[in-house]
């Protein structure tokens, strides 16, 4: 019970990598807010779903309002919203570039403007940002995701030394995932999976629970004293 009565929001977490987080962080004692635009998730963990666009400012004023009004407290923030929109940069519309830059880099900004400074006033708290690998080392097709993704590195480090001001002991940190074996990667052709898995040190696509567990590591007392890191969790893909 590591994050036992930690009041904890996961943003897109009703599927895939959130929603794994949002039920190990129950199963381990946490108050669970799951924040998304989708349907609530269908899961047997303790979770309190809000429907929420994560681009929408003046709704995330409200929820914001809303978690303290309702917890008086908010300990964990897990920023994991995103989404893609892939083309090769001299075909990507000013559609697709703008709609991954609103919900994976201003949507994420639209609710830390407001818990980062509650946690500082509260003198702590654990804010963990869900970036990639391809913030780390870019991909071809994905100029707006790799964008937002290195972006929210910068800001791990911006925060982690904005929010610790006078003496809090908020900490913030990111996840790089590499091949993370989602629905929607199981989507794509065996044979192609089998590649992404080859080009793995470790030989396998991680699984969303290796994420959670990474995360539920950066929320808890186990990492006091880690702020301003990206905790690569990619089996090895780039080192």
């Amino acid at each position: 019970m590591k994050l036992r009565n930690k009041v904890t929001i996961v943003t897109g977490g009703s599927q895939g990598i959130g929603l794994s987080i949002a039920e190990l962080f129950a199963a381990e004692g946490a108050k669970v807010i799951v924040a998304d635009i989708g349907d609530a998730p269908k899961t047997n963990a303790v979770i309190d779903f809000h429907a929420l666009n994560v681009t929408d400012r003046p709704a995330c004023k409200q929820f914001f309002d809303a978690v303290v009004d309702k917890y008086g407290k908010i300990d964990v923030l897990v920023n994991n919203a995103g989404i893609t929109r892939d083309a090769m940069t001299r075909k990507m519309t000013d559609e697709q570039w703008d709609m991954v830059i609103d919900v994976n880099l201003n949507g994420l900004f639209n609710l830390t403007r407001y818990i980062g400074p509650h946690m500082q006033e509260n003198k702590i708290g654990s804010i963990i940002n869900i970036s990639s690998i391809v913030g780390e080392g870019g991909n071809i097709g994905q100029s707006n995701y790799s964008a937002t993704k290195a972006a929210l590195i910068g800001l791990t480090k911006t925060w982690a030394k904005e929010f610790a001001l006078k003496g809090a002991q908020v900490r913030v940190n990111a996840i790089a995932p590499g091949f993370i074996l989602t629905d929607m990667v199981k989507t794509i052709p065996q044979e192609v999976q089998d590649k992404l898995a080859a080009s793995v040190v470790l030989g396998k696509m991680g699984l969303p629970e290796d994420i959670a567990k990474a995360s539920l590591f950066l929320a808890s007392d186990d990492s006091a004293y880690i702020t301003g890191h990206t905790l690569s969790v990619n089996g090895g893909l780039r080192m």
